[in-house]
């Protein structure tokens, strides 16, 4: 599983340039998973997503979580995470899990994140849609969670 989670002020989502989701402060969440993952893993993830300390306190130190803010949280399905560009010029998608298997690993993701947090604070974009993602970096803040 790999993740690109970024703070942010506010993001969104749109497909055929309706908005059907969209957020206030917290995460962005962009998630795809590999050929070998399993479902074993994602109570250790969210988890951790949970309770990182990535927001800042009244010294501007990173010490505060997405729980500690109150924030919510944006999940976009992201295979392309695990797209390989180290030969040719054209990405080789071949470590992606394939499309079934990733549309239960990543609805058992989100349904985990919403039982472990707010499930109204827990919002989703569409699996395997064409997405328009926009959003206001807040840092900017980005990390790249690999797992395991």
């Amino acid at each position: 599983m790999r993740i690109c989670l970024q703070r942010v002020l506010e993001a969104y989502v749109e497909i055929e340039d309706k908005r059907i989701s969209e957020i206030g402060r917290g995460i962005l969440l962009l998630v795809g998973f590999g050929k070998d993952d399993s479902h074993s893993f994602i109570d250790v993830i969210v988890n951790k997503i949970i309770h990182l300390r990535i927001f800042p306190n009244n010294l501007g130190k990173f010490d505060k979580s997405i729980e500690d803010i109150g924030g919510e949280m944006l999940v976009v399905s992201q295979f392309t995470l695990f797209g390989n560009v180290n030969k040719g010029n054209r990405p080789d998608f071949t470590s992606s899990m394939p499309f079934a298997e990733a549309e239960t690993l990543y609805n058992k993701f989100v349904n985990t994140l919403s039982m472990s947090y707010y499930k109204d604070r827990v919002k989703t974009g569409v699996f395997g849609a064409k997405m328009v993602v926009g959003l206001k970096n807040d840092g900017p803040v980005t990390l790249i969670i690999d797992y395991p």
